[in-house]
């Protein structure tokens, strides 16, 4: 089968691998019908994240079950199935809390590599959601975002505690950003801040129901956000980059009292015990726990109540992957969906 390898900082190759088989009788193999390129795929192909030997890459997917191990149950061969970015059992006491993605078997379905034809899932029936029929096509790119970007930004959202009567802020204004304001939208916030200098993603992240837009960025973005709350600063911030700039940015910008959802995944964050200590805010965030939100958001895109796939806005054959890693890095592209 064909799968994306990253062999070296800017360096992906679309080679010929073997076709994954059954290794645990809770798995499952699908065939992949999209996949996609994310923001987080390009730290290591920026060089900040280190690539020892030639990796698989890709922890997005949805496709259709061609197989499953003999402990499977639920899930059947033939069904078009959505999956969280870690397999989980989802039925240990850290899943039945919420948290699969620290669930006690968790595994990252990016070691796996979902930039391929086929994919193994581990855990199948925890891991895996079905739809209840094929879905149409135009629905795919929407039914992808959910398997990490939406259910990362609905996290994100959730962590920060957004709704009704809320002033919200979202730092970042990548996918997940975005699609942190969507959740944040549908969570029934009252306003939606969207930190963001670049205008086809402000124009997204209006249409997915921010309120206000701010350009500048640290302690200029943190000054703009307390003037527009009256001096106080929001009442939830979603923090979707996961650098020591956009961290103290999002803090700064909450009210005392107020909630960070973190979700951007941390490069050389530390945190000021003492600012920390005084500025009365709450930190919840991490790897989102996708499974816990994807019935009721595949709910959502199956009724075309949302439209997360917006965030796709280029599209790329498989063959072309690097093309779009570097789309990506140069901000050409929000996000890259990879079709088979």
């Amino acid at each position: 089968m064909r799968q994306v390898v990253m062999h070296a900082p800017g360096d992906v190759r679309v080679e010929q691998r073997d076709k994954p088989t059954i290794v645990e009788p809770t798995d499952a193999i699908i065939r992949v019908s999209a996949a996609c390129v994310c923001g987080s795929d390009l730290w290591p192909w920026r060089g900040i994240q280190e690539v020892k030997k030639p990796s698989p890459m890709g922890h997005e997917y949805v496709g259709v079950v061609e197989e499953v191990g003999s402990a499977v149950r639920d899930i059947k061969p033939g069904q078009f199935v959505v999956g969280s970015f870690f397999a989980s059992d989802n039925t240990c006491e850290i899943c039945q809390a919420g948290y699969q993605s620290r669930c006690i078997h968790a595994e990252g379905i990016g070691g796996l590599g979902a930039q391929a034809e086929y994919l193994r899932i581990p855990w199948a029936d925890g891991t895996l959601v079905a739809t209840p029929e094929l879905p149409p096509a135009d629905l795919i790119p929407s039914l992808l975002a959910a398997s990490d970007v939406l259910g990362t930004g609905w996290f994100g959202a959730v962590a920060a505690e957004a709704g009704p009567g809320k002033t919200v802020a979202v730092v970042g204004d990548g996918a997940v950003g975005l699609l942190g304001v969507l959740a944040a939208r549908q969570l029934g916030a009252e306003r939606i801040i969207a930190m963001s200098r670049h205008e086809s993603r402000q124009k997204l992240a209006r249409k997915f129901g921010a309120t206000d837009i701010v350009t500048e960025r640290g302690d200029d973005g943190v000054a703009r956000i307390k003037d527009l709350t009256g001096g106080y600063g929001a009442h939830s911030v979603i923090e979707a980059v996961g650098t020591q700039e956009s961290m103290m940015q999002a803090i700064r910008s909450t009210r005392p009292g107020g909630h960070v959802g973190y979700v951007g995944v941390s490069h050389g964050v530390e945190l000021p015990g003492m600012e920390l200590f005084f500025s009365g805010v709450h930190l919840h965030g991490g790897p989102a726990p996708v499974r816990r939100f994807l019935p009721g958001l595949i709910e959502l895109i199956l009724q075309r109540e949302i439209d997360p796939g917006q965030v796709f806005d280029l599209e790329l054959p498989l063959d072309d992957a690097a093309a779009g890693y570097q789309a990506m890095d140069e901000r050409r592209a929000i996000k890259t969906l990879l079709k088979l």
